[in-house]
């Protein structure tokens, strides 16, 4: 079913292999209520899942969008893995994937490498990488994810929209998805490049996203933040119709 390539990185003079898999998926409207019921009854064999090192349930904006409101009918779950045996059989064979299948009419998977991680998502940091490793070419993937002050929200959701439009418009952006374990306290942005370089020029040039940033450090918006870059090993299936290919 799936090739997937090796990357080694050491930890305390051990290697360790991570691969890292998005995926999300787009229920049938008439389903909406199995993926509600997922999120609740799939944490199971995950939290049985001792293979897999770090997992979350998410939903999404509307069309999977980053700044728009909840959308019922996009679900994503993120897994990272030590072993590519261990993914593979994970996405040939576990409930959650067969229950994703299942109820889902479009799905999207993406397979990544870490390139780089910095900050904690649930006081974890879940991204193994080789700090020897550089990735100098190639389009990239990028997520950021926030836990919101409750206080914080109103301010954080009025200035947002104004970075996840000027990203959408960005040179060498090609696809994103804001994903997140509930709509307004806990959020992430997936989103994939063309290049490093391209990623880079809408971080640090474009004013909005810039000014977003500063004020997130200033009016302090975050409670827990992460930012994660990975290399692209492997994709499949669609996003709102959207492929992305790794040629």
């Amino acid at each position: 079913m799936m090739c997937f390539i090796n990357f080694i990185s050491f930890e305390a003079n051990k290697v360790v292999i991570m691969i890292v898999a998005l995926t999300i998926t787009r229920y049938n409207r008439i389903a909406i209520p199995f993926a509600f019921l997922g999120m609740a009854i799939l944490r199971i064999p995950l939290w049985l899942n001792r293979k897999c090192k770090f997992w979350k349930l998410m939903g999404s904006g509307k069309d999977a969008q980053v700044d728009l409101p909840p959308d019922f009918k996009h679900w994503a779950i993120l897994t990272t893995w030590n072993d590519q045996r261990n993914c593979d059989d994970f996405y040939q064979n576990s409930f959650p994937l067969k229950w994703f299948r299942i109820f889902g009419e479009e799905e999207f998977t993406i397979l990544l490498k870490p390139l780089s991680s910095h900050g904690l998502w649930s006081n974890k940091q879940p991204f193994v990488f080789d700090k020897n490793y550089t990735k100098t070419t190639g389009k990239i993937a990028v997520i950021t994810r926030a836990a919101i002050r409750f206080n914080k929200v109103k301010e954080f959701r009025s200035n947002i929209k104004r970075a996840a439009i000027a990203m959408r418009k960005a040179d060498g952006f090609l696809i994103s998805a804001g994903i997140g374990e509930n709509p307004f306290l806990d959020q992430a942005t997936f989103s994939v490049w063309e290049n490093a370089q391209s990623m880079k020029d809408y971080a640090y040039k474009s004013h909005d996203h810039s000014d977003v940033i500063k004020l997130t450090r200033e009016r302090q918006w975050y409670s827990e933040e992460l930012f994660a870059r990975f290399e692209i090993i492997k994709t499949w299936g669609t996003l709102n119709g959207v492929s992305v290919s790794i040629d």
